[in-house]
């Protein structure tokens, strides 16, 4: 990604690009990430922020999954309990989730609004990769649960369908 500026760990050769490493750092500060993995060829970089127990994105870092590859269809669950009802559409990745297609554009969804299976709901961006996120079957929006720029993590419900 960055620049020639490679150092070597010593044991098994491996080598590690420092540049890389720093960009990577840089948008788990950007976009209030806890974790984010790197994967090219036989070479993978995880660079991982640890929280104390009084901030507020620590419980939320305990109970999270292992993270899944990008291209991951959206999870699907039934609402958690307290919620109007209705099935969540989750988020596949970490990301910071965009509800339009660029800034000052209308919204993908709103609530109230009846989708069709695939119809694009919202865009979580990890990477600089814009993903997708499609209904999964056709419906009703009853809720939007993430604000547009709001970073996400894996699993996390984003939409509510009824």
């Amino acid at each position: 990604m960055a620049g020639p500026a490679k150092a070597s760990n010593g044991k098994d050769g491996m080598r590690i690009d420092p540049a890389l490493v720093h960009e990577l750092a840089q948008l788990l500060t950007d976009n209030g990430l806890t974790e984010i993995e790197v994967e090219d060829g036989d070479r993978k970089i995880r660079v991982q922020r640890n929280l104390f127990a009084g901030s507020a994105a620590a419980p939320a870092q305990a109970a999270a999954p292992a993270p899944q590859p990008m291209m991951a269809p959206p999870m699907h669950a039934e609402a958690p309990v307290g919620d109007v009802g209705g099935e969540s559409v989750r988020s596949p990745m970490v990301g910071t989730a965009f509800l339009s297609s660029e800034p000052g554009a209308a919204p993908f969804v709103s609530s109230g609004d009846t989708v069709k299976a695939g119809d694009t709901l919202l865009i979580v961006e990890a990477m600089k990769v814009m993903n997708p996120i499609t209904a999964p079957r056709g419906g009703v929006v009853k809720q939007i649960l993430v604000e547009n720029g709001q970073p996400v993590e894996f699993d996390q419900p984003l939409v509510l369908l009824a």
